[in-house]
């Protein structure tokens, strides 16, 4: 389970990360369990003086969920780290995720705008409501309804839509879609009774996009020039549309 690098430069290398690939281990992860940063330190040894906190995620600019697929972004040098990381906290780097969701809705664009702060039950879960633990933080998620299925061919509703964070909240998108009564499909943190139709064992979510500057010293454009990185839709996530569309 390799992720499957679809850019690179002496700056930065872009991955579209499978799901089950955990990032980075945490205080409960098995030692024996590979994870993405130890095939970045594997594939680019550069990375193992990069970040914040190098010896434990080189060159890790942001992070998905261990079941969430797609494009994930890792810095190879220090000015790049810098860089990047200073739009993402300047909310200037564009993320598009593809997501499949049970039940339909009436308004195809919205802005969902909730502050999302951890759950009081569960410190692993986030909630977004007053009844988070501790302080809340503002959380923006607009989204764009792709496609309806109503029903599908198994008689569910469900609606593919693509979401845009303009904020970095842990489950952001997962919790905002749940909020607003269109969960995700086989989310089993979020959804009491996930629905997991045509074998799928995971949540249907997908970083499908990024788009950001390049380092301006590194390009020799002013603007360091803009790029737009995507990736495609993992085999399991694919084969639902496939059968959706039946």
């Amino acid at each position: 389970m390799e992720p499957q690098i679809i850019y690179k430069d002496e700056n930065i290398v872009a991955v579209n990360k499978p799901a089950g690939l955990l990032v980075h281990p945490g205080p409960t992860t098995d030692p024996e369990e590979k994870t993405l940063v130890d095939w970045v330190a594997q594939n680019f040894p550069e990375t193992k003086t990069v970040g914040d906190e190098p010896q434990i995620r080189p060159g890790i600019i942001h992070r998905l969920d261990r079941d969430t697929s797609g494009i994930l972004i890792i810095a190879r040098n220090q000015e790049s780290f810098e860089f990047l990381k200073q739009q993402f906290k300047d909310r200037k780097i564009q993320k598009t995720y593809t997501a499949l969701c049970a039940g339909k809705i009436k308004n195809k664009t919205e802005i969902i705008d909730i502050p999302i702060g951890r759950s009081k039950k569960t410190p692993t879960k986030r909630l977004a409501s007053l009844k988070a633990r501790g302080k809340l933080r503002d959380a923006i998620t607009e989204y764009k309804v792709k496609k309806e299925f109503l029903p599908g061919p198994d008689g569910q509703d469900y609606t593919l839509l693509e979401a845009y964070p303009k904020t970095g909240r842990t489950h952001q998108i997962r919790v905002h879609l749940k909020a607003i009564g269109l969960p995700i499909i086989c989310d089993k943190l979020y959804t009491k009774k996930p629905l997991c139709p045509f074998g799928l064992d995971r949540h249907f979510l997908h970083a499908s996009a990024l788009e950001l500057k390049l380092p301006a010293y590194r390009t020799g454009r002013p603007d360091g020039g803009k790029i737009k990185l995507e990736a495609d839709l993992t085999d399991d996530l694919k084969n639902v549309l496939e059968n959706l569309e039946k």
